[in-house]
């Protein structure tokens, strides 16, 4: 028998984070919430849950997702966002993961989860898709010390599920654009200090490309209209991370997109 410890990190998420709950609540042997000081009621239904909770003032993702792991009982963790729900195939995987011991010359050190992204009220079906590995022994590995777009490294084998977490990541197009914003300041930042230079006909270019990549490469068009809004958001966030990047190359650093006033939950 396997126990999972479920992680999660939270700021003002109380619009999520019980549909998050819910959707863990027969397959976690604990949950742990790591909340950045929230202001609105995150902390009061996490309580009411029975999660165990840590106050702690948010110091990027990647350090308060790995803090959040340190905490597990559990060596075996399920990290996901306070935005994303693990769906009822899922949840079977899982289950049926805990009655397992993942013994024997297959063992594995971690498992690749698909994900599938709610936009615009509707499931992106084509473009929408990808995969994280989010379930993993937390001695096999660590969160990648980046700005954003943080992942668990594992050493060993990996595995995959067939059940998907299901993200809806964005309110409206106000709140992507807000975390597009937010986003691209830290990977400009990241950009930086690793000393990636770019042209400035990148920033056209980029457009072009990931647009062209997610509307007809990935079958965005069959999406309809969400699939033509998360194609050119897309399409946006990548030419914006180059044209700060350029920016901070050009003032010579003077620009601090590393320090945004606020969190912004994945």
């Amino acid at each position: 028998m396997i126990d999972i410890s479920v992680t999660i990190i939270t700021r003002n998420e109380e619009l999520n984070i019980q549909r998050c709950l819910d959707s863990v609540k027969e397959i976690a042997g604990e949950v742990i919430v790591v909340d950045s000081c929230s202001t609105d009621k995150t902390v009061e239904i996490c309580e009411a849950f029975g999660c165990r909770i840590f106050i702690r003032e948010f110091t990027g993702y990647s350090s308060q997702k790995q803090f959040a792991v340190d905490q597990a009982a559990n060596d075996w963790v399920l990290s996901i966002d306070a935005d994303e729900v693990v769906s009822p195939q899922l949840q079977n995987d899982l289950k049926r993961f805990t009655r397992s011991n993942n013994s024997g010359i297959d063992m594995v050190a971690g498992y690749y989860i698909p994900f599938l992204l709610f936009y615009m009220g509707t499931p992106l079906n084509h473009c929408g898709k990808g995969r994280n590995l989010r379930l993993f022994n937390r001695k096999a590995g660590k969160f990648t010390l980046v700005a954003v777009h943080e992942r668990f490294e594992i050493i060993g084998k990996p595995g995959e599920m067939k059940g998907q977490i299901l993200h809806y990541s964005f309110r409206d197009c106000s709140h992507h654009l807000e975390k597009i914003n937010y986003y691209t300041s830290l990977a400009a930042g990241d950009n930086n200090i690793k000393g990636k230079r770019f042209n400035k006909s990148w920033v056209a270019f980029k457009f072009l490309f990931t647009f062209c990549t997610f509307y007809f490469k990935k079958m965005g068009i069959l999406d309809g209209c969400s699939g033509f809004m998360w194609s050119f958001m897309a399409g946006i966030y990548t030419s914006i991370k180059i044209a700060k990047t350029i920016e901070l190359t050009e003032n010579a650093g003077h620009i601090n997109y590393l320090q945004p006033e606020h969190m912004v939950q994945h």
